[in-house]
């Protein structure tokens, strides 16, 4: 069932690791040679056997104009995207509250007023809404 799939992709990628146990092949030899050429696999359980039956931790196996590429060691290549990723939401998220070096939220755009808990007094975010009400029930002061 997998193979019309994989022989109709441009790329794959696995990921199914069993910790402390060999990697099940998902991939065989034959779906890749079915796989047009150009195509790439990404098999990031190569490290514990792989996905795919061609794959070899850290080398990229060419077959049939096909690259398979075993990854080794996934996780340590993580940490670093996910800092580049979240720097990157986050200058986005300042670009809609700085203009022209002067803090001017764009409060027409959707995700400045989601992310504003108060303006001008006025409580805007809903659950923060919802726990003064309930604080205020509970004869606590406002804050």
């Amino acid at each position: 069932m997998i193979a019309a799939e994989v022989a109709s992709a441009d790329a794959v990628i696995t990921t199914a690791a069993i910790p402390g146990r060999k990697a099940p092949i998902l991939v065989t030899a034959a779906m890749v040679q079915a796989m047009a050429g150009g195509s790439v696999v990404v098999d990031m359980a190569a490290d514990s056997g792989g996905n795919c039956e061609l794959s070899e931790p850290g080398v990229d196996v060419v077959t049939n104009d096909v690259v398979v590429h075993g990854m080794s060691n996934p996780p340590a290549g993580m940490p670093t995207h996910a800092s580049f990723l979240y720097a990157r939401n986050i200058t986005n998220f300042l670009g809609l509250l700085v203009s022209e070096g002067q803090l001017r939220p764009d409060f027409e755009d959707e995700i400045v007023t989601g992310s504003c808990v108060t303006r001008d007094g006025e409580v805007l975010n809903a659950p923060a809404r919802e726990l003064i009400g309930a604080s205020q029930a509970s004869g606590e002061e406002k804050p």
